[in-house]
């Protein structure tokens, strides 16, 4: 189990290693039994008549303390981020601070949880709503974002009153453990916040606990099968981008990205997680040329000096790649892998056919393009750069 101080030993641990490096052993993840978990879940249950009487003042001066907290120690859970997951400072930094934004967010709760009057809606009778807390909530974090999602959950949730179970990646749990230390640092009650480790063992034990009101999910498309329940369905992975860009343009700049440890501070690009990722990630590349595409920039056989075991996957451009090929539907990465196509309307369909759509960009500069693409796409996320370029006569 335990409590976000992790004060009762598990049975079974997960080694962590460093991607960057030599793959060695730089942590190790105790798994939670089954006895942690309910004592777990029955410590936040106790909690929450405690935490939600708790004035909300209280409970915002807390968001308070920990934001000031995450800034002061921000370079410190940057460098955890990248050295359990691999992403580069510059984007472990950016993780750290789009969690601490929703931290920034919690400590205006006390305007934001205010209810609704009106009054004589019919004849001698008062309306009125109240924002009320719902008791244990829990939350089941992905890999790829291992500060800022979980920021994205259990702030707000307990600044709310209620009291929260939070399921951290067994690959990178470092940075949300140190967290949940500069929670209680910042007054947060023991046990109103509790971490829990493991994989579909403790997700299923969340999912079948009848104390747990709510549950926030972030993960892969197979955790969401085990998961069964349906009212979830982010399936967390970072599609492929779908650009309209020239094959020429595109290759020239994804050639310039430096590839790196994540420490280094030229880095474009770190390692993806695993062995298992990097080696998934090849086969799927892979499978994609077998099937057809072109491949005109392979980032596979890449070598980083002085990082030579690590699991580093070059800028990769695949062309041509149709919605029923396997690389298209299953790579989850966060490998600068590119799908691009020139036609703008078989961009959008191939768009509109991918299962996840977790995101789509579109970079060009034709207003008509760009509307239609802001009007007409179905993905998550959609970014869209637009550049004129406007010649005078001299």
């Amino acid at each position: 189990m335990a409590t976000s101080h992790l004060s009762i030993p598990s049975e079974l641990f997960l080694r962590q290693h460093d991607p960057p490096a030599t793959q060695e052993v730089v942590s190790e993840v105790p798994c939670s039994t089954d006895e942690e978990f309910k004592a777990a879940a029955s410590a936040a249950k106790k909690a929450y008549p405690s935490w939600r009487n708790t004035p909300i003042t209280k409970r915002q001066r807390v968001m308070l303390k920990f934001q000031e907290l995450i800034g002061r120690d921000m370079d410190k859970l940057a460098l955890n981020v990248t050295a359990e997951q691999g992403k580069t400072l510059k984007d472990a930094q950016g993780d750290v601070f789009r969690g601490l934004e929703v931290v920034e967010h919690a400590c205006g709760m006390a305007t934001l949880q205010m209810g609704e009057y009106v009054s004589n809606v019919s004849h001698g009778i008062d309306t009125y709503s109240i924002r009320e807390p719902l008791g244990v909530c829990a939350g089941i974090c992905p890999f790829n974002f291992p500060a800022m999602i979980p920021l994205w959950m259990f702030p707000v949730a307990i600044t709310c009153g209620n009291t929260f179970i939070l399921k951290l990646s067994e690959k990178d749990p470092g940075v949300s453990v140190m967290l949940a230390e500069l929670a209680m640092e910042a007054g947060l009650p023991e046990v109103v916040l509790n971490i829990v480790h493991g994989t579909h063992d403790i997700v299923n034990a969340i999912c079948d606990d009848d104390d747990i009101k709510a549950i926030s999910f972030v993960g892969s498309n197979i955790a969401r099968m085990l998961n069964y329940f349906h009212p979830f369905d982010n399936s967390g992975g970072i599609v492929p981008r779908i650009d309209c860009f020239k094959e020429n343009k595109l290759v020239e700049c994804a050639k310039a990205l430096k590839v790196n440890a994540g420490t280094e501070p030229d880095a474009d690009l770190g390692p993806v997680i695993s062995k298992q990722a990097k080696e998934r990630i090849h086969r799927l590349i892979q499978s994609g040329v077998e099937s057809g595409a072109k491949l005109v920039l392979d980032g596979r056989n890449i070598v980083v000096p002085g990082y030579e075991s690590g699991n580093f996957i070059g800028p990769t451009i695949l062309p041509d790649v149709t919605a029923n090929m396997e690389c298209y539907k299953y790579l989850l990465t966060t490998t600068p892998f590119h799908l691009y196509l020139l036609n703008f309307h078989l961009s959008l369909t191939l768009t509109f056919y991918n299962r996840y759509r977790n995101g789509a960009s579109i970079f060009t500069t034709s207003g008509v393009a760009a509307r239609k693409f802001q009007t007409e796409i179905e993905a998550g996320q959609a970014r869209q750069g637009l550049t004129f370029i406007h010649r005078s006569k001299q």
